[in-house]
């Protein structure tokens, strides 16, 4: 297997967020056992251009061969290598309310590397429940439970006034990367990834399409 991660710095931010698209429809691939597929006909799958497949992949060294096309299997591996989920991260989630027990009964994140290994909150109510045969602990349990169970990522599904200080907390406690549910933008120091999913805006994005769509049709 090649070094798949050599330069990546240099990759633009379109590429990478199209490497999981192509992680998901090889995976389909695979499942329907598919062994080879040509950039064309790959496009047609995705409604992406050949080209734009090509040029995408070849940021990484190409993996196709002339009059062959991709090694299904083999390109399935090294984007999951590119995408560093070709071993575990364990994550924690701070929150356990309908959307924070919905991830963690998400059973997708495991085949895809992700390991949920604790839920949070500061509601005692919820504190003791079991989800997914993890019991909901409280918040005083979070800077131990980091450290005894290697947590890389942690996940916040709670208002955006609280994300603001457990965001911080979290960095002080060796957190490096934080998928980030609530309605705000965490400023945090540049050696932490944070991946942002405001939910709102991407409903107001289907809005305005969905409005395009309708001018076009009248």
């Amino acid at each position: 297997m090649s070094d798949s991660k050599t330069n990546n710095k240099n990759i633009s931010k379109a590429v990478i967020s199209r490497l999981p698209r192509y992680y998901r429809y090889l995976g389909e691939l695979i499942e329907a056992e598919t062994e080879r597929i040509s950039s064309k006909e790959l496009s047609e799958k995705m409604n992406i251009t050949a080209s734009q497949i090509r040029q995408d992949l070849n940021n990484f060294g190409g993996f196709g061969q002339t009059g062959y096309g991709y090694n299904v299997k083999r390109l399935y591996a090294e984007i999951g290598v590119i995408l560093g989920v070709d071993k575990e991260h364990n994550m924690l989630i701070i929150g356990s309310g309908n959307l924070g027990r919905a991830l963690a009964n998400y059973s997708n994140f495991q085949k895809r590397g992700f390991v949920v290994k604790g839920l949070f909150d500061k509601n005692p109510e919820l504190i003791g429940k079991d989800v997914k045969g993890l019991v909901i602990q409280p918040m005083d349990n979070l800077k131990e439970f980091i450290k005894e169970n290697d947590i890389e990522i942690a996940v916040l599904t709670i208002p955006k006034t609280e994300a603001v200080i457990i965001a911080k907390k979290l960095y002080d406690y060796g957190i490096r990367g934080i998928w980030n549910f609530a309605h705000t933008d965490l400023n945090l120091p540049k050696d932490i990834v944070v991946e942002n999913v405001h939910l709102s805006e991407s409903l107001m994005k289907l809005s305005y399409n969905l409005s395009s769509l309708k001018e076009n049709e009248d």
